[in-house]
Order: C-alpha cells, then structure tokens, then sequence
C-alpha cells in the first residue's frame, strides 16, 4: 500500500484531454448543412464530431445528436424513447453563421464554425446554450468494445440563478443537482431516470443506456488523487492503519488507498484483509493521519461502507452511518478545503463482514463549476433531447411524451399494504390478512416475499408444499377477504430447473455467473444465473413461465425483484458488466442502466394478452426511463432502519417525481435494522415486545415517523426484515404508537377521492404525485434546496420528522400563498419559516389556502370506495379548484373514455362553490352522489373529518353553486 502512486488523473487527461480545457473551443468550421424531414444535419470538418443532427420532435421538443460518424446508422435503441417526429410545422433559416431550426415554441441555433447549439424560446430569449463537446476512447469497459464506441462529454451553459432536479431516485438527501457529482447508475438502491429538469421551465433527457456522470466526469478518485497524506506520525505518504479485534491491536502500517469495496469473485475480495486479523472476532479498522489538498475548493468525500463507519475532519463528524453488511453505499460530505493546509482525518469502522471505501472529488475547474456537464462512459454518439414548457408540470408531460404514458394503476394499489420479509408458510399470511380484518384496520395488499419454493429450485416458480401446500386456496382465501395479493419473482434461475434448461436451450442465460461458481446466500449456496432480458424472446420465454405456474394460481400484481440485475452482490461496477456481456443489444456496459425496463414491460404486454381487461400491476426494485408506461412503480430498495435513511427517503421520491415517474414508494420503518433491533440475545425478535427493553421506545419511534410520512407517498407500503412490521406487532392495541399507525391507515382511506384523483392526472393529464416545492412554487427561491419537505399534489405540504425525539420541525411555508396547519386549523401567511409542533402522534401537515380536498367515510378496503358520499373541504382564503377524478378502478376502460370528473372551483371574493358538469361515465357509476361542504377558516379543524358539514346535497351531475354563509 506504501507505493500506492496516483495515475488517474494522469490517464484521464490524456485521454479526455478537452475534458479539461478551459475554454473548450474546438477549430471546427462547417462545409454544408441539409435540410432533413424533421429537422436539419449539419457537416463539420476539422473535428472530432462529423456531424450534427437536429430533429424536430414536437413544438416544444427537440433532439441533437452529434456524431463522430459520417451518418446515424450506427445509433443503438437506448430503449426508453418510444416517441417519433410529429409533423409539425418549423422553419430553417441560416443567419449570421447560424443554422435556426425553429417551431412555434422554440428554436435551436447551430453554430456553422462549431456546431454548438443554443435553445431559445418563442420571445428569442435564450434557456440554454451549448459550450462544447468532447469525446474519448472507452477506458476500462468489458469487452468487446466496438470500434466506433467512445466515451462522450457534453457541456452546457445555464443562467446563473439555475437549479437542476430529478434524475431518478438518489441516496445522498440532495434535491437540487447544481455544482454537484452525481452518477447516474443502477443499484440495489440507486434508479437512473436520466431526465434533468431546470427550474427555468425545460428538461434534458441524456439518451444513453450506460452508466454517465452529472459534474466531474470522472469517477471518484482514491485520496491520493488530490491529496497528500500523511501518517500519525507526520511522515508523508499514507494515512496510519491499526487493525483491532476487540481492543486487542493486532497490525499498525500505512495505506494510501483505504480500499475494500469489491469483491473479486464468490466471497473472495479483490484486496483481502490481513492475515493478522484473517479470523478476528470483533474487527475494527482505524485510518488516522492528515490530508493535504493539492487544490484549494469543495472537496466531496464519498464513503462506500456498510458495516459502522464514522468519518471526521479535524475533529468535526462528517459522516456516521451504517449499513448491512451485504449491502454498501456511497455517503457525501462537501468541505470547503485550502491547499497546502494539513486537516487531521479520522475513519473508524467496524466492517461485521462489510464493505469500504474512501473516495473523493476535488473541485472542479473554475469554468467548470458554473457549467451543466453530461459524461457517458460508454456510446455511439453524443444524444439528447431538449425539453421546453410554460411551467413543471409542462416539463414532465415532454418527458412522458419522448418515453409514454404513465399507465393507470389498479386503485387497490394505492390503499395499505402489509409485507414482511417473509411470511414462511400461506397460514402466516393469510393470518397477518386476517388479523387486520378483525382489528378493522384497513388494508388492500399483503405481499408474498421470496423463497416461497423448494430450497433447491429457485426459478421453478413451484410452491414449498410443506409451507405452501395450496397455493390456489391461499389466493382465494385474500380475495375472499376482499384484499389482493402480490408475488415476488426473481430473473434469476438454479440451473437444475427446468425452467432454466428452457431459456439456457435459447442462449437465454447469463452463465457466467455459474462459470466464475459464484454461489448465492441460500443455504450452503446454490449455483445460479440470471436470464438475458435484452433479447425479446427471452423476455417471452420468461413471461410464459411465470403465466403458467403462477398466473393460473390467480395473483393480482408481481413483485420483479433485483432487476439491476444484482446478479451476484458486491462485486465490481466493471464485474457486473461483464457477467451481463454479451447480451442481445451488445455489452453489459452499453445498456447497464436499462435492464428493469425491457423485464417490466414484457411483463405487463404479457398480463394484458393474457388477463384481457384486468389492469396490470408491477413493483420493480429498478427502473429507467420509460418505467411509467409498464404499469410499475418503483421502491428505494433496501434501505436501513435509521433516521438518517429516513431522511434520505424524502428527496429520494421528489428526484423521482421531478424525472417524470408517478409511482414511487419504500419500505416503511427500512428494510433491516440494525442487530440491536433484530436480536435480544439468542432472540430473534418477532413482536416489539421480544426485543430490549431499551430499545423499544426508538424502534416504535422510528417506524412510527416513518409511516406517517407512508402515509402522504404514491404508495403506501410497510416492509422490512425482523422485527415484524404488522401494526399489532409494532405497538399494542390502545397505545399512542398503535393508534397513531391506525388513524394514519384511516386517514388515507379517508383521502382516496384525492389520492385517487392525483393518480388519474398522472395519466389523462401527465401530472406528478410527490412533487419537489420547486415544481408548485419555482418563484420563491427559498424552496430550491428544501430536501425534508415536499407537496403531495397540489394541496398537502408534507413535512415528515426524522429526528429521534423530535417534538417541533422548521417547516418552511412557501410564499405565495396562505397555509392551514391540519391538525390544529392555525392559519399562516407564506414566505416564512416556523416551529411547526410534531407531537408523537402526528406529522406537521399543512394545506394550502384555495385547496378543494375531497374526501371519503371510513372504509376497509379501496373497493368499498365506489360511488361513496363526498365531502369537499374548502380552504378559504383564496380562489381554488380541482376536478375529481373516478374510474372503475380495475380495468383499462379508462382508456377508452370509460371515466368522469366532478369540476368544482371556489371563488374567495364572492364565496360561492360551484359543483360543476361532471364529465364522462363509466359502468358501475352513480347517477346521483351525496356530497356534503365544509368550509374551512383559521381556528376549523381540518382533521376532524367527521366533524359536522355546513352543506349538505345530492349531486346528480349538474351544474349547482352554493354559497358559503
């Protein structure tokens, strides 16, 4: 580790040379430009991109392409994209050196000397410019790589008041994507979304398959990279390792690169630990030394742990976490550093089997810093697509446009589920199912997790008889409960299955996984490979064999789990692209961030072939872009049951929401805990009660926060290894922490008229559920960083608490606007920051002034929920309206117009409420519905819902207006 020496940086600039030039301008000059069906290509000599093509998607669309090739012909399916050129009308003028391709909305300037594009709107003002583009060889990529692949770099320049959101579901508690370093991959926990949506009202969707970077486009470095270090001792050239089981030092030496983060192979890892501490019982690894900046700036440490691992900087706590063992991730801290300047470093971990690694980003150029980049690793050609719109909400309908529709989900989807990490026999299940019932809890999904077959079959799809002997029965038995039940099913296959001999016949199977005899945690461990879901008939293969051995059994959703593929955990980014090389549309790392999507969408074709007018449902532990339109949502994977995770969760689901994906949800209270939860000694804890004493109170504290923030997400879904997480076995029945999970559950049914309504916008209206402040309220600049708050559709501000022993949160009320406190009625002016109470039992939640937010009686299921009566709880203080959306729920009729809406709008200065035309009809809708009014006005208290109405009526689809009193 001594004669660690930096080469990284070397290499790279070798490489990607205009990468780091400061101006970046290339001698380029143009010999012609045609004109094309849609749009305009552009020739240019003297560089490294031959040409540039710009199409003409939609008035407010527009694609670029720059190519090192004479033509496009080489360009892959990235598979997300699914729109083509529409016919409409632009012009093409050349002007000054510039090529003007424009259309009623907006316009894109070429330049004929270099090719860089300007997008502007109609006015002529311009939303974003080009500064260049650059291209590389493809460094250290599984094979084979083709002869016209590079890797490609893209630069923008935005306006200076700019903030960039979206891009999918990150780990790092950020929103707002400026001046940051963010790799776009897949992960058990990490979704790329590769949309980038700017607070200026226009998106960028990067059409590349691959693993690409925002920011540096590097990947981070070891700290030698841009650091000196030095020991305990002063001497330069290392940091100082000591090596404990217990308290007993068993080695002290220096590292330069603090590197166990991978894998090689099987259990083996790439960089072992040293022998003197090959069998310690009770490991614990110190790094101590100092760092000394090559380059004065931010610098971003990146932790890659699982395990204990606690980072500081002269003395102050950057970093404290932990993970499970088998399941590591990237933790960020940002510190403002001067060169020269020696900083005291301390990295104290306790591995418990686990992963780590410290990298680091050191700032960038100074030009660098104000400018948008996109780097893909690997590609055929620089691709994106400009998206313009009048406000968010525009925004996400383009992307919706390029990649499709968000389909409807069932509407059972959005009650309650319960889940475990897992119900071992069809008696466990149907008991948790049954228990709800009888405690009149409301539920509307329990979920079968994994290992449901023999030990020795996974990929069978057959049942463990001696745990499931009639899966069939179990099936009906949910229905019979007026409840629906989801499976959890796996791309991955034991090569003794038939099912495996079926694919494999095809060339369908990933096998080198079963070559390198990388055994899996199941038992002693099984052999296994995962199936190649880039090639359409596999894909088939697949769906059939999960149509004939658990479609007929009747379930109503799948589960499609560990489809980055995580085909072996722990092993390298690179590793993992060559287990999935060679696939049906070239290497692993070529289409390495899309596998969800081809996997989710046969299954969903599948379903709709085979189950006719019952709506779909698919719960993917991965997406991309396009995931919307295969009936999915999408989760955080798995995620640890502590507060700062917690945390992360709430900008996680607005990167989400803010990329153009509706339906997102987590494990409520995480998927594991920590052992202090888990185990009382030779316990392993079912109910709370079996756990310490002196854990309890935090560990009823934690779910409970969690599921009041469930509660106000797309979907609502509690999951997690042991402790149990069903309602009654986190609290007893009459408790503050029981009865707060209880009315919480109530609460949602109580709001399904809107929650429900949010989900038909998402489709007929392309609208967004959990929506970033920046999307509502883009004109108050102090929402732009707000990572702990968020708007559930346009009424709710949810301000979930993450603070073990929180009683109060700073909430930050928007301006613009007036704001009610739910639970209390207090009334608050926008623009302003207060002490917002959290007792335990309730979350802040504040409604908008003007918001129309209908809801419900107390029901048991989404299926009681038809044609029930209606309250519309009116906000006063400012004009307001809202459409309630209704559907059957179940089928796909709301595509052919099967649906209505109730208009209603309020009108302050007149205080009259008109109960509009309802529009539309379905089979199995009302004629006449009783709706009841409730103003609401400071001191009201909008929580109570079984208050008494102020209005009472029966609405039988005509125009009716009453006035408040």
């Amino acid at each position: 580790m001594k004669n660690f020496k930096p080469q990284s940086t070397l290499l790279a600039l070798a490489l990607f040379p205009t990468l780091y030039a400061c101006d970046g301008q290339q001698n380029t000059q143009t010999t012609s430009w045609q004109k094309t069906a849609h749009g305009a290509v552009v020739s240019l000599q003297n560089s490294d991109f031959k040409k540039v093509r710009v199409q003409v998607i939609d008035e407010d669309i527009i694609r670029v392409t720059a190519t090192p090739q004479e033509d496009f012909s080489n360009l892959p399916d990235t598979l997300m994209v699914t729109a083509q050129p529409q016919d409409v009308a632009f012009s093409i003028t050349e002007e000054n050196g510039e090529l003007i391709v424009k259309t009623a909305e907006i316009s894109a300037e070429i330049s004929l000397a270099s090719g860089v594009v300007e997008f502007k709107n109609a006015a002529g003002q311009v939303l974003l410019s080009e500064a260049d583009r650059s291209m590389a060889r493809v460094m250290d990529e599984p094979g084979p790589i083709d002869a016209d692949s590079h890797s490609f770099r893209q630069r923008f320049q935005p306006q200076s008041d700019e903030a960039f959101y979206g891009l999918g579901q990150q780990q790092d508690g950020r929103v707002n994507y400026r001046g940051e370093n963010i790799e776009l991959t897949t992960y058990n926990m990490e979704i790329t979304i590769p949309y980038l949506v700017s607070s200026h009202n226009y998106g960028l969707l990067w059409n590349n398959a691959g693993v690409s970077r925002l920011g540096d486009p590097l990947p981070p470095q070891p700290l030698p990279e841009g650091f000196k270090l030095y020991d305990a001792n002063g001497e330069p050239g290392g940091l100082t390792a000591r090596y404990y089981d217990g308290d007993e030092l068993k080695l002290e030496r220096s590292e330069a690169d603090l590197n166990y983060q991978f894998l090689s192979h099987a259990s083996v890892r790439e960089i072992p630990l040293p022998e003197e501490v090959a069998n310690a019982q009770d490991l614990r690894i110190q790094w101590i030394g100092s760092i000394e900046p090559t380059v004065s700036g931010e610098h971003e440490f990146k932790m890659y742990s699982s395990g204990y691992a606690s980072l500081s900087l002269d003395g102050e706590e950057l970093l404290n976490r932990w993970r499970m063992n088998w399941n590591p991730w990237y933790h960020n801290a940002e510190v403002d550093l001067k060169a020269g300047e020696k900083y005291a470093l301390s990295l104290d971990w306790q591995p418990q089997g686990g992963y780590m690694r410290l990298l680091q980003h050191g700032p960038l150029p100074a030009i660098e810093q104000q400018q948008l980049s996109f780097t893909a690793d690997t590609g055929k050609a620089v691709d994106y697509y400009f998206v313009a719109g009048d406000n968010q909400d525009d925004v996400v309908a383009g992307y919706r446009e390029l990649t499709g529709k968000a389909t409807m989900l069932p509407k059972w989807a959005f009650g309650f589920w319960q889940s475990r990490e897992r119900y071992k026999s069809q008696d466990e299940l149907l008991g948790a199912l049954e228990e709800y019932r009888e405690r009149k809890i409301p539920i509307d999904n329990i979920v079968l997790d994994w290992s449901y077959w023999p030990q020795d079959a996974w990929g069978s799809h057959d049942f463990d008889k001696a745990h499931f002997p009639d899966a069939k029965a179990m099936v009906e038995r949910v229905h019979e409960l007026d409840a629906n039940i989801m499976i959890s099913v796996w791309p991955k296959f034991y090569p003794t299955t038939d099912n495996y001999a079926e694919l494999n016949a095809k060339g369908c199977m990933f096998n080198k996984n079963i070559e390198e005899k990388n055994l899996d945690w199941i038992g002693a461990g099984y052999l296994n490979a995962f199936y190649d879901a880039y090639n359409p008939e596999c894909r088939e293969i697949y769906w059939s064999q999960i149509r004939d051995k658990l479609n007929t059994v009747g379930f109503d959703a799948w589960w499609l789990d560990a489809v980055e593929p995580d085909i072996h955990s722990n092993l390298s980014f690179k590793h993992r692209k060559d287990l999935i090389t060679p696939n049906a549309m070239g290497t692993g790392a070529e289409v390495f961030n899309a596998y969800a999507l081809p996997h989710a969408e046969t299954v969903y074709q599948g379903e709709r072939k085979t189950d006719g007018d019952k709506r779909a449902f698919i719960l993917t532990r991965s997406g991309f872009g396009g995931i919307q339109r295969t009936a999915s949502a999408i989760w955080s994977g798995d995620v640890v049951s502590r507060w700062s995770n917690l945390e992360e969760q709430i900008a996680a689901g607005i990167g989400v929401g803010m990329a153009g994906m509706p339906y997102w949800t987590f494990d409520i209270g995480g998927f594991t805990p920590e052992d202090r939860y888990r185990y009382n000694g030779d316990v392993v804890v079912g109910n709370y009660k079996e756990m310490a004493q002196s854990e309890q109170q935090e560990w009823q504290e934690l779910n409970l926060r969690w599921f009041q923030f469930g509660a106000f997400t797309p979907l609502f879904r509690a999951h997690g290894q042991n402790p149990y997480r069903e309602i009654y076995n986190l609290a007893d029945e009459g408790s503050d922490t029981y009865n707060s999970m209880v009315d919480y559950t109530k609460l949602r049914y109580r709001l399904m008229p809107y929650i429900y309504t949010l989900a038909g916008d998402a489709h007929h209206k392309d609208g967004t559920m959990m929506r970033g402040l920046a999307m509502d309220f883009g004109a108050d600049p102090k929402v732009r960083d707000i990572n702990t708050q968020y708007m559930f559709g346009p009424s709710l501000l949810v301000n979930p608490i993450t603070e073990f022993g929180a009683r109060s949160r700073d909430v930050y009320l928007p301006a613009g606007t007036d704001w009610y406190d739910f639970n209390s009625g207090e009334k608050y002016s926008g623009g302003q920051t207060i002490d917002a109470a959290a007792p335990y039992t309730q979350m802040p939640l504040f409604v908008k002034a003007g918001s129309i937010l209908p809801t419900g009686p107390e029901i048991q299921s989404t299926a009681e929920s038809i044609n029930t009566p209606l309250t519309l709880n009116v906000f006063t203080g400012a004009d307001g309206r809202f459409e309630i959306y209704e559907d059957d729920g179940k089928s796909y009729g709301y595509e052919k117009g099967q649906w209505s809406r109730i208009p209603v709008s309020y009108n302050e200065a007149s205080g009259e409420l008109t109960i509009g035309e309802r529009t539309g009809s379905f089979d199995g809708m009302a004629k006449q519905r009783a709706i009841s009014v409730r103003w609401i006005d400071q001191g009201d208290k909008p929580a109570d819902l079984n208050g008494t109405a102020d209005l009472s009526l029966q609405y039988s689809g005509t125009p009716i207006t009453l006035k408040r009193g």
